[in-house]
């Protein structure tokens, strides 16, 4: 049964969805991207998997969401927001894996290691604009200090799989023919429910990998 609570940040209220598991070994914190909300499909498909897994999922919704906002805030906001929340996502006594899709994944990969976080899941991670590979975010991806897992579209705008930087500590994981939302087109080889098995089976076999 999933539990709505209500914290207050810094940037406004933020809002938790708790996905709880019977014997949670874990919590996964997942934050939204700036285009949508947790009602994404790879958020919900992770929501509805895992608990039955031992993972406890909290889907995070940010400030601005909460107060019916159209458009993201400064990433310095985002992050306000996030570390206002982290207390409530530690307070089952927990390890807490940071994650989120897109602008989300960003924010944990900032603020991961500072929190105390076990590791970081980035889904989606944009590693640059569309359009734009110069302006490359992957010094934040390469800086989270922590055990890091990317699920990435392989047509993927913000950044195929093959523009990641090679040598970093991270682990990718390709999901053949998705855009940055994860969806598959239809003349796809590969199925929109096979898609997301493959997100959540990885997902899942990282987090029982980091003990």
């Amino acid at each position: 049964m999933t539990k709505i609570e209500t914290v207050p940040t810094d940037a406004g209220e933020a809002r938790i969805t708790w996905h709880p598991a019977p014997k949670a070994r874990r919590v996964l914190a997942l934050g939204h991207g700036a285009g949508g909300g947790i009602e994404a499909r790879d958020l919900a498909a992770l929501a509805a998997a895992l608990p039955a897994r031992g993972v406890t999922v909290a889907l995070v919704e940010q400030p601005w969401r909460v107060a019916g906002k159209k458009v993201a805030p400064a990433p310095k906001t985002l992050d306000t927001g996030w570390r206002g929340l982290w207390p409530a996502l530690a307070e089952p006594g927990l390890p807490v894996v940071a994650g989120g899709r897109s602008a989300g994944a960003r924010v944990a990969c900032r603020t991961g290691a500072e929190l105390g976080a076990a590791a970081v899941l980035a889904l989606s991670f944009p590693l640059h604009p569309p359009g734009r590979p110069e302006s490359s975010r992957a010094a934040e991806l390469l800086g989270t200090g922590l055990p890091t897992l990317v699920v990435q579209g392989g047509n993927d705008p913000f950044g195929k799989p093959a523009e990641f930087p090679s040598g970093g500590t991270y682990a990718l994981v390709e999901i053949p023919y998705a855009d940055h939302g994860f969806a598959v087109p239809k003349r796809a080889p590969v199925g929109q429910d096979e898609a997301l098995g493959r997100i959540v089976g990885s997902v899942a076999d990282w987090l029982a990998a980091l003990g």
